[in-house]
């Protein structure tokens, strides 16, 4: 059976949170499935190694209406596209009509979908693990697992620090509500390279070398490295070999999480029981007076240098 899954989902992280659901599937029918997923989820870049997707098809669909796959045009061609493939059966992890009738004039038989209409309120972990688990009749995990060539780990560790603790800083953010403070990050290097000698990865996005060279400029910054000129399959093997993330809630904060490196997600301003419960890796910390259900879109809160410090410590140390 030739297996098709489409996420619709701008996001990285998104796209991660949904690893397991796909490896579940894909090992229900004892092969490779497909992915159909939009460019920037990095989908191409995430499941390069993993073999249990067989090909990642592109969802072109943009914010200005001007994809291929937008509007009624697009519409037909997605179904044109996806008819070629000869697809038996498709999950689709939304409840969007338009993509239950593109798959209806794609040919597939099997349609599996979350409950049409039902877009609101809907629990971007809880209910794609309630979706996969119905569809596949057993327990599901919410653990996910970036599979990448044992190869490729081995030769990045070459190049890193074996003498140091090494650590993902995730800078970046969405949104500058979402940020923490560029300056709490390089006191934050300070405190931590005082006790224990680290090298620090700077992880951001194409916009924010900004942020980057304030700390490569600092009085630390011969201890860190930018990972902005390259791509996210070969930060990956790097991000492998480290021992713990700290940033803001961030696509790197996932990909670190499903590395299965300590992860410390410091949720400024996005909920946290969403984005920060589905791994066993992710520590989170929350705005001041805050709690883990109050801490959502709109908090706008702050977080302590001490409390981040001191977490960061525990994290490096046991």
């Amino acid at each position: 059976m030739k297996v098709l899954i489409l996420i619709n989902k701008v996001g990285l992280g998104d796209c991660i949170i949904h690893i397991n659901y796909i490896h579940e599937i894909s090992k229900k029918y004892e092969k490779p499935v497909s992915i159909l997923a939009k460019e920037n989820t990095r989908a191409k870049d995430l499941f390069l190694d993993d073999p249990h997707i067989d090909e990642v098809i592109t969802l072109d669909r943009l914010n200005d209406n001007s994809g291929s796959h937008d509007g009624l045009s697009g519409f037909f061609k997605l179904a044109r596209d996806i008819k070629e493939k000869k697809f038996d059966k498709v999950f689709i992890f939304n409840s969007s009509l338009r993509y239950f009738l593109i798959c209806k004039f794609a040919g597939i038989k099997k349609i599996a979908q979350y409950p049409l209409f039902k877009k609101r309120g809907q629990h971007v972990v809880n209910t794609a693990k309630i979706f996969t688990e119905n569809e596949l009749s057993k327990i599901v995990s919410t653990q996910p697992e970036l599979l990448i060539s044992e190869d490729k780990i081995l030769k990045a560790r070459k190049d890193v620090s074996q003498s140091h603790k090494n650590i993902v800083l995730g800078i970046s953010a969405s949104g500058q509500t979402k940020r923490w403070g560029i300056k709490n990050f390089i006191k934050l290097i300070e405190k931590i390279n005082e006790k224990h000698p680290s090298k620090f990865y700077l992880a951001a996005g194409k916009n924010d070398q900004q942020l980057i060279d304030e700390i490569l400029n600092s009085n630390i910054g011969s201890n860190c490295i930018s990972l902005n000129n390259l791509k996210i399959n070969e930060m990956l093997p790097i991000i492998a070999n480290c021992n713990l993330y700290c940033g803001n809630d961030t696509g790197f904060m996932h990909i670190s999480a499903a590395l299965n490196l300590k992860t410390l997600a410091l949720f400024m301003d996005s909920p946290v029981l969403a984005y920060g419960k589905y791994s066993k890796n992710i520590n989170a910390i929350i705005p001041e007076g805050e709690t883990e259900e109050t801490t959502t879109h709109d908090t706008k809160g702050s977080i302590s240098f001490d409390k981040v410090y001191n977490k960061c410590i525990e994290l490096l140390t046991n």
